[in-house]
């Protein structure tokens, strides 16, 4: 990856989000696009119950915040060994982050942690981002303390197009890896495919690879994933986006929204 995207929001996962860009552009060479998006407030932008007349004093609040933001981050940045510009936007964040992406090679974002209680919490756009556009998106835990890129990865791998544009997407960092770690899950009644294409097609690129079939045991394949992270201990994971709709996963539940919320290693993610 040469170009990132950085999300750029004063909440409790800033500081990984930073500190993931920062390791990931001193690993790969890339540079760091940091995007602000300042959102206007629904229903200031819908005049409803006079919003237009509080306009003027919100809008003046939330540009402060991310005028704070910003010298912050700028001045950290200026200190880091890295390449990095700053990009400025309002309206709609996940339109804003989507467009600003198009020229990117992935975005980074934080992983959701449960329902936000406060302003603070980060905000919940991984799935939104992952659906609404074709650049992956790197969503790390809001606590982590660096992104180890060149560690050991897990592909996680179904025969999917959603598995294999994230394979695809993820070459570039996978060839930094230490070790690389493609697991299947046996799933009963699911639709053969070959479960070497992705061994095989990693090798092309010449990225060895260990490859693991994981039993189900009764399982759900998010558990039996799960499993495989519990044992395998990697420093990243990726995985293909919503293979399901996200209506039924919504209603449901399903893989990536439990992967999204119950596992605590960076997610490299693709629909």
């Amino acid at each position: 990856m040469k170009s990132v995207l950085l999300h750029i929001h004063e909440d409790h996962g800033a500081e990984s989000r930073l500190q993931a860009a920062c390791d990931l552009a001193r690993a790969s060479g890339a540079h760091i696009h940091c995007v602000q998006v300042t959102a206007v407030p629904d229903f200031v932008a819908a005049d409803m119950y006079g919003g237009a007349s509080m306009a003027p004093a919100m809008m003046a609040e939330l540009y402060d915040i991310d005028e704070k933001a910003r010298m912050r981050v700028e001045d950290r940045l200026r200190r880091e060994d890295v390449s990095w510009d700053w990009r400025h936007a309002e309206g709609d964040i996940v339109r804003g982050l989507l467009s600003a992406a198009s020229l990117a090679d992935g975005m980074i974002v934080t992983l959701p942690s449960g329902p936000r209680k406060e302003l603070a919490d980060p905000l919940h756009l991984a799935a939104d981002l992952a659906l609404g556009g074709r650049t992956p998106v790197i969503a790390v835990p809001q606590d982590m303390k660096g992104f180890a890129v060149t560690g050991r990865a897990v592909v996680a791998w179904d025969g999917s197009q959603e598995a294999s544009a994230a394979l695809r997407l993820s070459v570039s960092l996978l060839e930094l890896a230490e070790e690389v770690h493609v697991v299947t899950v046996e799933e009963a009644g699911k639709y053969p495919f070959p479960a070497t294409d992705a061994p095989e097609y990693l090798a092309r690129h010449g990225i060895k690879c260990q490859f693991h079939t994981w039993p189900q045991d009764g399982r759900s394949v998010e558990a039996a994933l799960k499993a495989s992270i519990g044992v395998l201990k990697p420093d990243w994971m990726v995985m293909g986006a919503f293979g399901h709709s996200r209506l039924r996963e919504i209603v449901f539940g399903g893989v990536t929204r439990t992967m999204l919320r119950e596992v605590h290693v960076p997610l490299l993610l693709a629909h």
